[in-house]
């Protein structure tokens, strides 16, 4: 089987610690290549059985051998990387929140779309097949009508810290960080776009970034949404759809590899509940769905189009943040 080669943009621990790995497990891919400003990229390389090492990012994009790229860089360096990787006519997969706003958003995917690179944001929650299945039960009809969706995600974080979540020059925040995931799940989920929003969030007054955010939406379709993330508290990923006739709960939303890769899809009707364990690889799943993506020339599931659309709901909780006030999306 034919196989795209990777090159990874920086040392970073999600790269380190999920995405080389679940390349490394998938059918389809390889790493070629690692690049970083720092001296330690050669010791990474040896220590991840990477064949190349490069000290920049630049020379690592100037290789032919090369056809993905993945960018775990901070936040605010995506959109730069992701126009240069393009240009050098690279496909790539880029950390979430792709960039920092929906403007950014459209230019770089115009710079792949113009260089004919495929291009998606890894939110590579989506991959694992409880979600499908969450869709599937709502589609049947057994919870009824759907009425509302709510989503949290939470860890806490040392204030103390110089986590790059905490600076604010960088793209830090918790919505950035990890209420982009509970806004995705809630558009994925229910299949329809949030009409207005209101968000309220404690920023923090050192780092000046929003530590704990909860938010309110009302979808088109007339589905209530809230959601909730912070750094502020103990560790937590959950999503319910709650219907007519009963719920939905996934308690290991967005992380089920802390439990081995196992979902829970949880049915609640009544005086009964219905337990549903789906095991699955959702880093592996992404990356095999993006290679098969650049090697059968198909687009990813996952579009631009909809990447931008989820910057726009990002930014539009950010404004409400700031002015205090419900924003409309329409």
């Amino acid at each position: 089987m034919k196989k795209t080669r990777w090159g990874i943009i920086s040392t970073a621990q999600i790269a380190k610690k999920q995405l080389i790995p679940a390349i490394q497990r998938s059918k389809n891919a390889v790493v070629a290549a690692i690049a970083s400003r720092s001296d330690k990229v050669i010791g990474v390389a040896d220590e991840l059985n990477i064949p190349k090492a490069y000290k920049s990012y630049e020379d690592l994009l100037k290789d032919p051998d090369i056809d993905v790229v993945y960018i775990p860089l901070p936040n605010h360096l995506h959109k730069e990387w992701i126009v240069k990787a393009a240009e050098a006519g690279k496909h790539v997969l880029c950390e979430k929140p792709a960039t920092l706003t929906a403007e950014e958003a459209k230019e770089a995917a115009a710079v792949c779309e113009k260089n004919n690179v495929k291009f998606m944001e890894a939110f590579m929650y989506q991959f694992h097949p409880q979600h499908q299945r969450v869709r599937d039960i709502i589609a049947s009809g057994e919870i009824g009508d759907v009425k509302l969706m709510r989503a949290n995600f939470s860890f806490y974080l040392d204030p103390a810290s110089q986590n790059i979540r905490l600076n604010s020059d960088m793209g830090g925040g918790s919505i950035y960080d990890i209420g982009c995931y509970c806004i995705h799940s809630i558009r994925n989920i229910i299949q329809a776009e949030p009409a207005e929003v209101r968000v309220d969030a404690e920023i923090d007054p050192v780092h000046r970034v929003d530590t704990t955010a909860v938010g309110y939406m009302e979808l088109d379709n007339g589905v209530k949404a809230v959601f909730d993330c912070s750094f502020n508290v103990s560790f937590s990923n959950v999503y319910e759809v709650v219907g007519t006739k009963g719920s939905i709960r996934v308690p290991r939303a967005y992380r089920p590899d802390r439990q081995g890769g196992e979902g829970l899809v949880i049915v609640e009707k009544e005086n009964e509940q219905r337990i549903e364990s789906i095991v699955a690889d959702q880093y592996a799943l992404q990356v095999e769905h993006f290679s098969d993506a650049v090697l059968h020339g198909k687009n990813p599931s996952y579009t631009s189009e909809n990447m931008i659309q989820n910057m726009t709901v990002i930014e539009a909780c950010y404004e409400s943040i700031k002015h205090g006030k419900k924003i409309s999306l329409k």
